[in-house]
C-alpha cells in the first residue's frame, strides 16, 4: 500500500516535521509492508526525516505567461468566472503523484483555520475523480472557518480524523458523518536528548517560545512576554531557555526570541537554543525543562507529552481541544487579548508553580490515554484501506 502525504509546507516548521515524522512511525509500525511519500513545498527541509519513502517537490506550478494553458485559463475565468483550471494547474506538482497512492493524506493539521483553500479543495477532487481514498489526518477546524464551500470539500473525505474533541464535535453539529476522533501523532514522537547547554540549571530550567504570528496580532504582548520573564528572574531562581520552533523565513522563532536573549544576556540566566536543531532535538530539550511557556501548539506537545507543566500562549481551537482532552476543561491556555495583561501572565505562572505537581501527576494519567489515541488513527486508516 502506497500512502501519499500532502498539505505540508516544509519542515523548518518544527510542528509539521513532528507530523510528518510521528505520522510515518506509527503507520509503519502499525501497517505491514506500507510506504509513505509526503509532497512537500520544501523538499530540502524534509531529509532528516529518515524514513519516508520518497520526498516530491510540490511547491507551486507557475503558468508561463500566454502560453496554452495561461490562454485556457484566462477564458475561463474571464468567461465563466472558474478559476478552477488555473489552481488545478497551479497544483499539478502534488497532483501527478496521486495516481500512484492508494490513499491520500492531507497532513496541515490546522489548514482549514485560515480561510479557504482553493489549491486544497482542487487537489481533493482530483483525488476522488482518480478513484483514491482520501483521509484528513489529524486536524483542528474551527466553527468559524466552515464556510458552504469548505464543508463541500470536507464532504469528499472517506475520512477525517479530528485531533480534540472541539473539533470533532463541531463536525458532527455540522452533519458530517465521516468523523473520528483522535489525537495529533506527535505525542507519539521520539526524543533526541543532546547535552546541556552553558547556563542550563537541571531541573530548574523554564522554557520560553513566542512566535512573530502571535506577536503581530498583539503587539503589546511582546511587552507583556518582557515583564514576565523579569517575573521569573526576580521571583524564582530558574533559568529561562529561549526556545525556537518554527525557523522559516518571515515566520521565524528565533528572530524574536534572539531580541528577549540580547536584552537579558547579562543576567547569566537567559539562554537561547539554537536554530538548526530537529523537532526530536528540540524536544530532548524541553522534555528536561521544569516547566514550558509556549505560543507554537508542537512546542507545548512535546511539552505535555513528556509530563512538563505548560502554559499556552494565544489559543486557538486547537489549542483549547488539546488542553481540555488532557485536563477535562482549558487549563492554563490564555486567549490572544490577555496575552498583553502582564498582571494575568505572571498570575498564571505563578498558578503553574503552585499547581506542578498536580499537573504533572495528572499528565502520567493522560497521556498514555492521548497516545493510544494517536495510534487509534492509524486503526482507521487501516479499516479504510480494507475496504478497497
Amino acid at each position: 500500500m502506497n500512502i501519499l502525504m500532502f498539505a505540508h509546507g516544509g519542515s523548518l516548521n518544527r510542528g509539521c516535521e513532528a507530523i510528518v515524522r510521528s505520522s510515518t512511525d506509527i503507520i509503519k509500525e502499525k501497517i505491514n509492508g506500507v510506504k509513505v511519500y509526503l509532497a512537500s513545498g520544501k523538499p530540502e527541509t524534509d531529509q532528516i526525516i529518515t524514513k519516508l519513502d520518497g520526498v516530491y517537490d510540490s511547491s507551486a506550478y507557475h503558468i508561463k505567461k500566454y502560453s496554452y494553458d495561461w490562454f485556457q485559463s484566462s477564458i475561463k475565468l474571464k468567461l465563466f468566472n472558474d478559476e478552477s483550471f488555473g489552481i488545478r494547474k497551479a497544483e499539478n506538482n502534488t497532483i501527478k503523484h496521486i495516481k500512484n497512492s492508494d490513499i491520500c493524506l492531507s497532513i496541515g493539521g490546522d489548514n482549514y483555520c485560515y480561510g479557504e483553500q482553493p489549491g486544497l479543495f482542487e487537489i481533493d477532487k482530483a483525488i476522488k475523480q482518480q478513484g483514491k481514498k482520501l483521509v484528513l489526518w489529524g486536524c483542528s477546524i474551527g466553527k468559524e472557518d466552515v464556510t458552504e464551500r469548505t464543508l463541500k470539500d470536507l464532504k469528499l473525505f472517506d475520512l477525517i480524523l479530528a485531533r480534540e474533541t472541539l473539533t470533532y464535535n463541531m463536525l458532527l453539529e455540522k452533519g458530517l458523518t465521516n468523523v473520528k476522533l483522535c489525537a495529533d501523532p506527535a505525542f507519539t514522537m521520539e526524543k533526541e536528548e543532546l547535552p546541556f547547554p552553558n547556563g542550563w540549571k537541571e531541573h530548574k530550567t523554564v522554557g520560553l517560545n513566542f512566535s512573530p504570528l502571535v506577536w503581530k496580532k498583539n503587539k503589546d504582548s511582546q511587552i507583556a512576554v518582557k515583564e514576565l520573564i523579569n517575573h521569573i528572574l526576580n521571583t524564582t531562581d530558574f533559568t529561562i531557555a529561549l526556545t525556537p520552533h518554527v525557523i522559516a523565513e518571515g515566520n521565524n522563532d528565533y528572530e524574536i526570541l534572539y531580541k528577549y536573549f540580547l536584552e537579558f544576556k547579562e543576567t547569566k540566566r537567559v539562554i537561547i537554543l539554537p536554530d538548526n536543531l530537529n523537532a526530536i532535538q528540540y524536544k530532548g530539550y524541553i522534555a528536561r525543562m521544569r516547566f514550558f511557556i509556549g505560543a507554537r501548539t508542537h512546542a507545548t506537545i512535546a511539552a505535555y507529552s513528556c509530563h512538563v507543566p505548560t502554559m499556552v500562549l494565544g489559543y486557538s481551537v486547537k489549542s483549547k481541544g488539546i488542553s481540555k482532552d488532557l485536563f477535562g476543561e482549558e487549563k492554563f491556555v490564555l486567549n490572544l487579548a490577555e496575552l498583553s495583561d502582564s498582571q494575568k501572565l505572571k498570575a498564571t505562572f505563578d498558578k503553574l508553580v503552585l499547581e506542578e505537581n498536580d499537573i504533572i501527576l495528572k499528565l502520567q494519567d493522560s497521556i498514555p490515554q492521548i497516545k493510544r489515541k494517536s495510534y487509534k488513527a492509524v486503526d482507521y486508516l487501516h479499516e479504510i484501506a480494507e475496504e478497497g
